[in-house]
């Protein structure tokens, strides 16, 4: 009896396999020139009113500031006019009063916002839903509409005419607090529930682990609340009513008046104002800009 034949094993498939490229479609030139030059002019409108302030504080008396065309670049540069800045007004009283104020807000806020947004975010109690929602709706109640009760509470306290009625109505904002109760939120309950099994409790998780996950959003809190009471006006004009407690703010007021309306003055006072927001800015942007990421684990 013949062996069986063996049937010949099937040849291997040599067709070359097609691979699939992704092909990226470049925008046209003329879209990427349109889109540079936007962020051009929405820079210069921007940047533009401060550069010729800067300009402006830098001129002397002795030099035309309202050329036609304008000239930003001063001809003979001096430091004059921020003498001129101390000689007209007590500028570093006023300096010390807003760097309290804004210090004390800072404090407040990180400390209060930090607190509370954890509080809604990670606690389980009756009414946080409720709470939640009146700080949003807080949001929708403009400033001015609030500034009357405001004042009519500074002075039942006895507190007019105070720094600490400066603080009060902003040491703990509303925007703060839901900005950090949406970076608590977005920490994965696994990191909590691992620290609970360990015999965690709630302030050491708040302090331990919650907090150094979210110093980005911190820095951005930090931020917006020195921006906003080193650039408040409208309320210390109200509340303070003698120039010892000025603020920066409301003593720069003093530049532009009766006795003195140099514009070269009223520029360097400007600068002097805006300079600590630009130094709080370049330290904390490497935080501000890691708020992005909040939330994730680290290794």
């Amino acid at each position: 009896m013949a062996a069986a034949a063996q049937a010949p094993a099937p040849a291997p498939d040599v067709r070359p396999h097609r691979t699939r490229t992704r092909t990226r479609t470049r925008a046209p030139r003329w879209r990427t020139a349109l889109r540079y030059a936007a962020l051009v002019t929405v820079l210069l409108i921007m940047i533009g009113p401060f550069l010729w302030q800067l300009s402006t504080s830098f001129k002397g008396t002795t030099e035309d500031i309202y050329t036609s065309p304008p000239r930003l670049l001063p001809a003979h540069p001096t430091f004059a006019n921020y003498g001129d800045v101390a000689d007209t007004i007590p500028v570093w009283d006023f300096i010390l009063n807003s760097v309290k104020v804004a210090v004390a807000n800072v404090a407040t806020n990180v400390i209060g916002a930090a607190m509370a947004g954890y509080a809604l975010a990670r606690l389980r109690f009756r009414g946080r839903k409720t709470a939640g929602l009146v700080f949003v709706l807080a949001l929708l109640v403009p400033m001015e509409a609030t500034m009357l009760a405001q004042f009519a509470t500074m002075r039942s306290l006895e507190l007019n005419n105070t720094l600490i009625a400066v603080v009060l109505p902003g040491c703990i904002g509303a925007m703060n607090v839901l900005l950090m109760r949406n970076a608590f939120g977005a920490l994965p309950y696994e990191i909590e529930e691992a620290a609970v099994v360990d015999g965690a409790n709630v302030w050491q998780r708040f302090t331990r682990i919650a907090l150094p996950a979210v110093k980005g959003t911190l820095a951005v809190v930090a931020i917006f609340s020195f921006m906003g009471a080193w650039d408040d006006f409208l309320w210390p004009l109200i509340v303070l009513s003698d120039s010892d407690h000025f603020t920066l703010t409301v003593g720069l007021n003093f530049l532009h008046g009766t006795f003195s309306n140099d514009q070269r003055i009223v520029a360097a006072g400007t600068i002097i104002a805006v300079a600590p927001l630009i130094v709080m800015f370049a330290c904390l942007q490497r935080f501000f800009f890691r708020g992005v990421g909040e939330g994730a684990v680290k290794g």
